[in-house]
């Protein structure tokens, strides 16, 4: 894989969201952009019970199409664990220990897009039946060091999303020099999953 950066669209007055999905995938289609199937990529919250030890604490079950045979547990500590698709059933099993609130379960899902050397994908956000927003991942796949590719990248998000797009997202900046994995993809999508989660629903 390449290098990943995730960022929200800003929705433009008046549309929905499958109105401003259409439009950033007609702005791809213009700059010679293939569709080349679908992606999901969905984050279940399981919280401690009252009475464990320390019941602030929570896990992020993440599962990304992109990877169909894993998925992440990214505990509150930051740690991200790479682990078998079934470890759903296991959490299910603890339930004396970890309960997981439906109402709070986040989705980015859409259409996947090739643009020479760039994979994209234009996700809606939605939280139970509520939209809240759109999510662009685009994926610059010949480089795996952020710092060396980020201008090129930048250039080619403001391109379809505009000059909104100036830096990268947050969890990336403070990894610029480091390889890339997976699982800073999943903590980006932890960063705006969280903030979709604090924002009021567009219901949109």
């Amino acid at each position: 894989m390449g290098v990943v950066s995730i960022h929200q669209f800003t929705m433009p007055e008046g549309k929905s969201g499958p109105q401003a999905a259409e439009l950033i995938q007609k702005r791809l289609e213009t700059l010679g952009a293939i569709k080349v199937g679908t992606f999901c990529v969905e984050c279940e919250t399981y919280y401690a019970a009252p009475h464990v030890s320390n019941p602030n604490h929570c896990i992020n079950v993440i599962h990304n199409t992109e990877h169909p045979a894993s998925c992440f547990a990214l505990l509150d500590t930051g740690t991200c664990l790479v682990v078998d698709t079934q470890f759903d059933l296991l959490m299910s099993k603890m339930a004396g220990i970890y309960t997981s609130k439906k109402s709070t379960k986040i989705e980015s899902k859409g259409v996947r897009y090739e643009v020479v050397d760039f994979l994209v994908k234009v996700g809606s956000v939605s939280m139970g039946p509520s939209f809240r927003g759109i999510l662009v991942e685009v994926e610059y796949l010949p480089c795996v060091i952020p710092a060396s590719c980020w201008d090129l990248m930048k250039e080619f998000l403001q391109a379809f999303l505009g000059t909104t797009v100036q830096s990268p997202p947050q969890y990336l900046q403070g990894r610029m020099n480091e390889v890339y994995t997976p699982e800073d993809t999943v903590q980006q999508y932890m960063e705006q999953f969280t903030s979709f989660r604090r924002a009021p629903s567009s219901g949109r």
